[in-house]
C-alpha cells in the first residue's frame, strides 16, 4: 500500500487516529471506518437494530405499536361488529395522483425508501419545466402529501436509528427514534447534517447553519425513557475549559486518567471517582452501563451550587376573568370545566386504586379570580368550602393569604371542585365589564416569586381598568394596508416591568384569550407577558361555547399536563472552528453570549440557534453541538438536559447538500423571520421580500454551484433534499403572520409570536394542511392491519382542482381541523357520519364539534383517522368544525387552507415556481437586482397560473 509522497509513519498514524473519530467519512460510501468508543459503524447490518427482538431493540416482538403507537385493541376500533356503510355516491373525477404514480417524473413516483446512508435511492436533482405556463402540470410539481406518506409508510414498520441514519424522517411522520449517541430529531435538528469546513463552503450552498431545538419534546409510545442520572454532590463531569458536559464522543485517554472534549479539545483529568479503566481501543469498561456514555439525550441531577433557590415542585396559578363579557358568552363556565378536566379528567387508576395523577407529586394549584378587584381563594382541604378574600389595593397588590392559596389538588378535590362549580353562578349578579388584568398578575407574581412557577389565566375584555390600563389602539384603519408595527408589540412600560420582573422570578404566563365578539384585545401587549416568559397564548378569535368548549377544555388539559420546567437557564455550544450567531425563540438574553433566561420551558416549544464561522473545520473530524438546558421539573428537582448532537465536516459542499434536513431548514428560515420582523425596522413587505430572496438564493446556489447535469435553462431545478422547500417559503408567505392584505392584527400578532416558538411538527402542518378524503375510504382504510398499525388513506393536494363533486375532506393545520362537504354530498354519507336523522347538510348542527359514536364502518373509520391525527401535532386541541360549501363561514377557513392556489395575497403554486425561476435565471445572468422579486401587488397581475373557479 502506497502511504504517499513523503508522509512519514507516525504523520500517517496520527491522521488515522484523528479519522477514526469522524462519524461519516465518504458519504457516498456503503460503510466507514469503525466510530471511537465503540459506536456502531453505519455499516453495520440494518437487522441489528430494525425491528428485530433482541437486547438493543426498544420494539416490542412482532412490532405492534411502533410508529403509531397504538395497538389491536388499543384506541382505535376494529372493524369486527361495525356495520357496514351505506351506498357512497359515484366517485366523479377520482383523484388518482395522490396515490398512484402518473408519469416517471421525480415528483409523482413514489419517494424512495431510505437507504444504509439515508440518501434516497431516486434522481439528485429535480425540476419543474418552467420555461411557459403550458408545459407546467400540477402532476409534475413536488407533492409533499405524497412525500408525507410514503416515508410514513416505511416508518411504521422501521425504526429510526439516530447515528446510522443521517437525515431524519420528517417531522410530521410518526417514527420511533433508537438512541445510538446522536440524539433524536425530536429534540435537536441540525439543517444540515454534513457540514462544509468553511464559510465559503456554506455560502455557495445559500442555506443558514441552524439547530433547532426542542429540548423538553414528548416521547413516543416504544422509544426509551430520557435516563437522570445522579452524582451527587460532585455533579456531573464538566469540561474545565468549555465547561460542556459529559457525552458519549468524549475520547478517553492514558488508561482512562483523561478524557479529551469533543468540542474544545481540552485533555481534562478523570475524576477519582468517575475513573474506570479502558480496553486497547480506547473504550471504558463500564461504557455499556453508563447512559451518559451511550445516549444522545441525558437529563442530570445537579448539586446546590447550580441551585438560585431551593427548588420546590411546580406552582400553576389559575387566575379566572369573571367579568361579564366572560359570564356572559359562558367563557367563564367553560374555563373552570376545562380545569377540572385538567386536574380530575380521565377517571383513570394507577396500581393502588387511586385516581391517576395528572401532575406531579409536589406540584400544588392555587385559584384567583378578578374583574375590577382580585379575588383570592383559600382551598385548604380542612375546609368545607373555599374561603374568598378580596383584595381592592390594585395600585400596590400584595398577597392576602400566607397558608391554603397553594395545595396539593388531589387532598383538597373536594372543595375545589366545589369551587369551580360555583364559581360561574357567584359573579353572574355582578358583572363588572372592565378587568384589571396587570394588577392581577402583579399580585400573582408576588404570590410566586419566592418559588417560581406557571400562570394560566383567561382573559375576554380589553383590560381597560387599575394600572396598566390598555385602550384601543387598533382601529382598524390602515391605509395602503401596511399595520404600524407598534401594534405586533408593546411599549408600555408597566407591563414590561412585570415580565421582566417574572423572567428573573422563574415565572412563565400561558393566556387563554378570547375575544369580545371577534373584537381588539391587543394581543401585542398581553401577548407580550406569554411571549418573553416563555410561556404560550390561545386565542379564541370568536369564542362560541357550543362549538368551542371541546377545544378549550382539551388546550386547558394540555397546558396543565404537558412536560414543563421553570426557572430555566440554557447555553449552546459548537466546535471550535464555529460560533453561535443567534438565537430564535422566546426567551431573555441581558447581553449576546449570556444564557438564555426563560420563566418556563414546555414540551411543545422550540428554539432556533444560528451558527458562523470563526476558522476553519477540520474535515477529518465531526462538529459537535450540545445544548445544556437547566431547569426545575414539575416535581420540584433541579436539572439539566443535555442534547447532544454530531455531524460530518466536508471539504467538498457537493457532499453537503445530499444530507440536508428540510424540516429544519424551513423552521429556522420562519424563526428568522419573525425574529427580523420583531428587532428591526422590516415591515411585512419587506419580510415577504426576505423569504423570497432566501428561496431564490438557494436554488441559485443550486444551479450554480452543485449540479452535475446539463439541464435546459427552462427547467427550475431543485435539490433532492429541498423538493419541497419551495411550497413550505409559499405557504410562510400565506400565513397569517406574513400575508399582504387586510389581517387583524391580534392574529397576525398572534401567529407570528407562535411562528417563532413552534416546533418543526406543528410548523410543518401550520404551513402546509393535511387534507385528506374521506368520501371514498377504502373498507380497510382507518382500521389497525395485522401489526397494528392504522392503514391511513393518501392525503390529497391542498388545491381546489382536487376537490371532487361530492366530496367530504378532512383538513388539518394543527391549529384547526375542518370537515367540508361539498354541496351535493350524498345523504347515505352524511347519515353514516352523523347518523339516521342527518340526512342533509342543512340538518346538520353548525356547532358540531366531534363526531358521534356510531356503530357505522365509516364513522369509525373517521373517529380513528382523527385519534390518529391528534398525536402528531402541537400544542392545540383536536376539535373538528363544519365547513358546508354555501352555508358555513368556516369555508372561507377552509379556502385559506387550500395553498396550492392563489388566495392570501399570493400567488398560486405554479405561479410561484415561474417566479422563483425567473428569479434564478436573473441571478445566474447576473441581472438580479435585489428586492426586485416581490409577491405583492403588480408582480401578481403577470401570473395567469392555473386557478380553480372557486372564490
Amino acid at each position: 500500500m502506497s502511504l504517499g509522497g513523503g508522509v512519514g509513519a507516525g504523520e500517517v498514524h496520527a491522521r488515522r487516529k484523528k479519522k477514526d473519530r469522524h462519524a461519516y467519512h465518504q458519504v457516498d460510501a456503503a460503510g466507514s471506518s469503525q466510530p471511537f468508543s465503540g459506536m456502531p459503524p453505519p455499516g453495520t447490518p440494518a437487522s441489528s437494530f430494525l425491528n428485530t427482538p433482541g437486547p438493543v431493540s426498544p420494539v416490542s416482538p412482532g412490532g405492534v405499536g411502533v410508529g403509531v403507537g397504538v395497538g389491536v385493541g388499543g384506541q382505535f376500533i376494529n372493524p369486527q361488529g361495525v356495520a357496514q356503510m351505506n351506498q357512497f355516491p359515484a366517485q366523479a373525477g377520482v383523484d388518482v395522483s395522490a396515490a398512484t404514480p402518473l408519469s416517471p417524473n421525480p415528483f409523482t413516483s413514489p419517494v424512495p425508501t431510505p437507504g444504509a446512508n439515508g440518501v434516497g435511492l431516486g434522481p439528485s436533482p429535480a425540476f419543474v419545466p418552467a420555461s411557459g405556463q403550458q408545459q407546467v402540470s400540477p402532476d409534475e410539481m413536488p407533492s409533499i402529501p405524497l412525500s408525507r406518506d410514503a416515508l410514513q409508510e416505511f416508518y411504521l414498520k422501521n425504526i429510526y436509528p439516530t447515528f446510522e441514519r443521517h437525515v431524519p424522517p420528517p417531522s410530521t411522520t410518526s417514527f420511533v427514534a433508537f438512541d445510538q449517541g446522536n440524539a433524536s430529531p425530536k429534540f435537536a435538528r441540525l439543517t444540515m447534517n454534513n457540514i462544509p469546513a468553511t464559510a465559503e463552503g456554506l455560502a455557495s450552498t445559500g442555506l443558514p447553519l441552524g439547530l433547532v431545538l426542542q429540548p423538553l419534546a414528548a416521547l413516543q409510545q416504544g422509544e426509551l425513557e430520557i435516563p437522570v442520572i445522579d452524582f451527587g454532590d460532585v455533579g456531573p463531569p464538566r469540561c474545565r475549559r468549555c465547561r460542556a458536559y459529559i457525552n458519549p464522543f468524549m475520547m478517553f485517554r492514558s488508561g482512562g486518567n483523561r478524557y479529551v472534549c469533543n468540542l474544545c479539545s481540552y485533555p481534562n483529568d478523570t475524576p477519582s471517582e468517575y475513573f474506570a479503566a479502558t480496553t486497547p481501543q480506547g473504550v471504558r469498561v463500564d461504557r455499556d452501563h453508563r447512559p451518559e456514555l451511550t445516549r444522545g439525550t441525558v437529563e442530570f441531577v445537579v448539586p446546590k451550587e447550580y441551585w438560585t433557590r431551593e427548588p420546590v415542585g411546580l406552582r400553576l396559578l389559575f387566575l379566572i376573568d369573571v367579568t361579564q363579557e366572560s359570564y356572559t358568552k359562558g367563557f367563564v363556565e367553560s374555563f373552570c370545566e376545562g380545569i377540572l378536566a385538567a386536574l380530575y379528567g380521565g377517571e383513570e387508576e394507577d396500581e393502588d386504586g387511586e385516581p391517576k395523577r395528572q401532575i406531579p407529586l409536589g406540584a400544588k394549584v392555587g385559584f384567583v379570580s378578578f374583574d375590577k378587584d382580585i379575588h383570592f381563594y383559600n382551598v385548604n382541604p380542612a375546609l368545607d368550602q373555599a374561603q374568598m378574600m378580596i383584595m381592592p389595593d390594585l395600585e400596590d397588590p400584595f398577597v392576602p393569604l400566607s397558608d391554603g392559596l397553594f395545595i396539593d389538588p388531589y387532598e383538597s378535590k373536594a372543595v375545589i371542585t366545589s369551587l369551580l362549580t360555583r364559581l360561574p353562578e357567584m359573579f353572574s349578579t355582578v358583572k363588572n365589564p372592565e378587568p384589571a388584568l396587570l394588577a392581577t398578575l402583579n399580585s400573582a407574581v408576588a404570590a410566586l416569586e419566592k418559588t417560581g412557577g406557571k400562570i394560566i389565566c383567561s382573559c375576554t375584555a380589553l383590560p381597560t381598568w387599575g394600572p396598566g390600563r390598555l385602550f384601543l389602539r387598533d382601529d382598524g384603519k390602515h391605509p395602503g394596508g401596511e399595520v404600524d408595527k407598534k401594534l405586533f408589540t408593546t411599549e408600555h412600560p408597566a407591563w414590561k416591568r412585570t415580565t421582566e420582573k417574572m423572567v428573573a422570578a422563574g415565572i412563565g404566563a400561558d393566556f387563554f384569550l378570547a375575544a369580545p365578539s371577534g373584537g381588539y384585545l391587543d394581543i401585542g401587549t398581553i401577548g407580550h407577558v406569554a411571549a418573553t416568559t416563555g410561556g404560550e397564548t390561545f386565542y379564541y378569535p370568536n369564542f362560541i361555547g357550543a362549538r368551542d368548549n371541546t377545544k378549550l377544555s382539551e388546550e386547558i388539559k394540555h397546558a396543565v399536563t404537558r412536560e414543563t420546567g421553570f426557572q430555566v437557564l440554557m447555553k449552546v455550544r459548537c466546535s471550535t472552528g464555529l460560533q453561535v450567531s443567534a438565537y430564535h425563540g422566546n426567551f431573555v438574553q441581558h447581553t449576546f453570549g449570556a444564557d438564555l433566561e426563560i420563566g418556563v420551558m414546555d414540551a411543545d416549544k422550540a428554539l432556533g440557534v444560528t451558527f458562523t464561522y470563526d476558522g476553519k473545520l477540520d474535515s477529518k473530524l465531526d462538529a459537535h453541538f450540545q445544548s445544556a438546558l437547566l431547569y426545575t421539573t414539575a416535581s420540584g428537582q433541579r436539572r439539566v438536559r443535555c442534547t447532544n448532537v454530531i455531524a460530518s465536516v466536508s471539504d467538498n459542499a457537493r457532499d453537503c447538500v445530499k444530507f440536508i434536513d428540510q424540516d429544519a431548514v424551513f423552521t429556522m428560515f420562519a424563526k428568522e423571520a419573525g425574529t427580523k420582523l420583531a428587532t428591526t425596522s422590516a415591515n411585512l413587505k419587506d419580510i415577504r421580500n426576505f423569504l423570497t430572496e432566501r428561496t431564490i438564493d438557494v436554488l441559485a446556489c443550486y444551479r450554480k454551484n452543485f449540479l452535475t447535469q446539463a439541464h435546459p435553462p427552462s427547467q427550475l431545478v431543485m435539490p433532492e433534499r429541498l423538493k419541497e422547500l419551495s411550497m413550505y417559503m409559499l405557504g410562510l408567505i400565506k400565513s397569517r403572520a406574513f400575508k399582504g392584505g387586510n389581517e387583524s392584527t391580534d392574529r397576525r400578532t398572534h401567529e407570528q409570536r407562535m411562528i417563532r416558538s413552534m416546533g418543526p411538527l406543528e410548523l410543518s402542518l401550520y404551513l402546509y394542511p393535511r387534507m385528506i378524503p374521506i368520501h371514498n375510504l377504502q373498507a380497510e382504510e382507518g382500521f389497525p392491519d395485522a401489526s397494528g398499525h392504522l392503514k391511513l388513506p393518501p392525503s390529497s393536494r391542498a388545491s381546489f382542482s382536487r376537490v371532487e363533486p361530492g366530496g367530504v375532506y378532512l383538513v388539518d393545520n394543527g391549529q384547526q381541523c375542518l370537515i367540508w362537504f361539498h354541496a351535493q354530498t350524498s345523504p347515505n354519507l352524511i347519515a353514516d357520519l352523523f347518523g339516521e336523522d342527518k340526512t342533509s347538510l342543512q340538518s346538520l348542527d353548525a356547532y358540531t364539534s366531534s363526531l358521534p359514536v356510531l356503530p357505522t364502518h365509516l364513522n369509525a373509520q373517521v373517529r380513528n383517522i382523527l385519534e390518529f391525527l391528534k398525536l402528531l401535532r402541537g400544542s392545540k386541541g383536536m376539535a373538528i368544525q363544519l365547513a358546508r360549501q354555501g352555508i358555513d363561514g368556516a369555508e372561507y377557513e377552509f379556502a385559506r387552507m387550500l395553498v396550492e392556489d392563489r388566495n392570501n395575497e399570493a400567488q398560486s403554486y405554479i405561479d410561484w415556481l415561474v417566479h422563483l425561476h425567473k428569479g434564478v435565471q436573473l441571478e445566474l445572468s447576473g441581472q438580479r437586482k435585489r428586492g426586485d422579486h416581490a409577491t405583492d401587488g403588480g408582480v401578481l397581475s403577470n401570473f395567469t397560473g392555473l386557478r380553480p373557479g372557486y372564490w
